[in-house]
This record gives C-alpha cells, sequence and structure tokens, in this order.
C-alpha cells in the first residue's frame, strides 16, 4: 500500500488527522477513528453468480481465509459499547490472498457519508472540535449542518445499537468497479447482511448492557457455532451516480450475492494485530477498481499515514 506522491492530498490527510486528535485527543498506538475493535478469522466463499460480476481472484477461487474487525466509532479506545457516540459500527474485512497479498472491504452501518469531498470533511471536522454537539445552538456545527443538508440528515438517521455484531448490516461507503472475465464492467457498492438477521436494541436496553457488551458477545456466540454474512453489491444503472458517497442509489437497484463471510474464531492476540493491520479501502486487486470518488484516495492516505503512527508507538 504505497503512500500517495500528492503532496496536497498528504496536507489534507495530516489536517485530519490533527482534528481527530483534537477531538478524540492522542492515543498512540490507536486508530484515530473506529479505536476500540475486535478480530476474527474465517472464510469467505464465493457464490455461483458471483464470477457474471468479476475476476477477481476471491472470486474465482473455492473459498478465501478472511481476517475481520468490527468497531466501535470514534477515537476513543475505551469507548462504552453502549454510547450512543460509538455508533455507526465499523466491520474491515480482508481477503488473504497470499502472503503480505489482500485486498479489503472497509464498511460501516449507516448506509452513507456525510460528506462528498476530503475538503467538506475538514469543515466538519473543524467543526465539532469547536462546538458541543449536546448543545449546537449558534455554533460551528449548527451552520455547517444547516449549510450541508446530506450531512445533516446523516447526522440524524437512526442508529440504534445492535444487540450484537453479528446482527448488524454494513455498507460500503463508496462505489468499486467490478469487470468481469468478459471485460463487462459496471459499478457497485458493497452490502454485508448478517445471517442472523438485524437486532437492534432501544434505548433502554442500550444503557442496560455492559461497557464492553459487544465485545464479549461476539467472542462468546463464535465459541458456540459459526457466525455468517452474506456479501452482496447493489449495481447501478447506466446514469447512476458513482463518485459521491453522500448519493445513495434507490432500492430498486439490482442487488447480486458476491459470497458468504463464515468467521469461526476470534484473532489470538487481538490487540497487537489491531495495531499492526492497516485496511485499505481501494481495492487494487483485478477485477475490482476504485470508482472516481474523492474520498477514495484520501481515505487511503488516511489510514496508512495513521497506520504507520500506530505501529511506531511504543508498546502499552
Amino acid at each position: 500500500m504505497p503512500l500517495p506522491t500528492d503532496e496536497k492530498l498528504i496536507a489534507l490527510s495530516e489536517q485530519l488527522l490533527q482534528q481527530f486528535d483534537t477531538i478524540f485527543g492522542l492515543n498512540p498506538g490507536f486508530r484515530p477513528a473506529h479505536a476500540k475493535g475486535i478480530m476474527l478469522t474465517g472464510t469467505f466463499t464465493p457464490s455461483a453468480e458471483a464470477s457474471t460480476l468479476t475476476k477477481a481472484p476471491h472470486i474465482v477461487r473455492s473459498s478465501t481465509p478472511v481476517t475481520v474487525r468490527f468497531s466501535d466509532s470514534t477515537g476513543i479506545p475505551l469507548v462504552p459499547d453502549n454510547d450512543p457516540n460509538a455508533n455507526p459500527r465499523g466491520f474491515a474485512v480482508r481477503f488473504n490472498l497470499a502472503e503480505h497479498v489482500h485486498t479489503d472491504i472497509v464498511s460501516h452501518s449507516t448506509d452513507g457519508f456525510p460528506v462528498r469531498t476530503g475538503q467538506e470533511f475538514l469543515e466538519l471536522l473543524k467543526a465539532l472540535a469547536t462546538s458541543d454537539p449536546k448543545n449546537i445552538a449558534g455554533t460551528p456545527l449548527e451552520a455547517f449542518l444547516g449549510s450541508h443538508p446530506k450531512a445533516l440528515a446523516f447526522v440524524q438517521a437512526p442508529k440504534p445499537a445492535p444487540s450484537s455484531f453479528a446482527r448488524e448490516s454494513y455498507f460500503g461507503v463508496t462505489a468499486m468497479k467490478f469487470t468481469n472475465n468478459d471485460g463487462v464492467s459496471r459499478f457497485g457498492r458493497y452490502r454485508i447482511i448478517p445471517e442472523a438477521g438485524n437486532d437492534h436494541l432501544d434505548d433502554a436496553a442500550t444503557a442496560a448492557k455492559a461497557p464492553d457488551y459487544l465485545m464479549s458477545e461476539i467472542v462468546e456466540r463464535v465459541a458456540k457455532g459459526p457466525v455468517r454474512f452474506k456479501v452482496l453489491v447493489q449495481i447501478a444503472n447506466d446514469g447512476d451516480v458513482v463518485d459521491d458517497a453522500t448519493n445513495h442509489w434507490p432500492e430498486d437497484r439490482k442487488v447480486l450475492e458476491l459470497g458468504t463471510l463464515t468467521l469461526t474464531a476470534p484473532v489470538a492476540d487481538t490487540a497487537h494485530e489491531q495495531k499492526q493491520i492497516i485496511f485499505d479501502p481501494i481495492p487494487r486487486v483485478d477485477g475490482i477498481e476504485p470508482s472516481d470518488d474523492p474520498l477514495l484516495e484520501l481515505r487511503a492516505a488516511i489510514y496508512l499515514i495513521s497506520g504507520r503512527r500506530r505501529r511506531a508507538a511504543p508498546a502499552s
């Protein structure tokens, strides 16, 4: 995963990381966002129809080992799982294709994103850093949300806490370009749906949960049997906007099943492995390419810069 050479992109990435540090504090060895998490291992098995969409290596093999990370939102390593700010949840999937060869999916539990560009994201974080989210009247955050209706819609979208990481759906932020063996390309966006179905808690039930209830529950659940998710791709129609993470495609768009994730065990040294692994929102694999969404290169740069910073932090 190479560091981009675009100086403006690197500078913007550093500015965004600085804002995360301002909002959540310095937490060496942890991610600036989605700091608290847990990792599991398992396999991915492609569906029979997946090869009609893409020729990617994990689609043409019978199965591929995966490493996944579930996470809470915020850059606070000890954020309680039942804190409302811990939503949306994150779900990152690494398809281990060979030694040091992989492709990833990075998703979260709210469909969409508050802004389209990195500069808008910086403006949003600056507004957050200088506002009280519990009393936003007259604050920079109120002004930003008032002038960015899609950001307001994202903030106001219901984000109930799940009863389990295994009872939540997750969505890719940006569209990807999928190409099959016949050279046919289509744009699509990932959806990862739990086999057990969605199950969300009301506010009272959430408040009654333990601070680490999600982290504990997924370990207990996978010890009893495999946890499965369907990996789907919502396919864009010709003419649909494919370079804007704030844009939702209509629900009547075709959804193709890519395959099944079967999670079977926690990663042994999850704290160490979470410090080391750097997920990549850009697929970098034959058969799946990034769209022209301006957030992709920026997110990749932030993940890499923050990942190197995380790895360099002394062991706690």
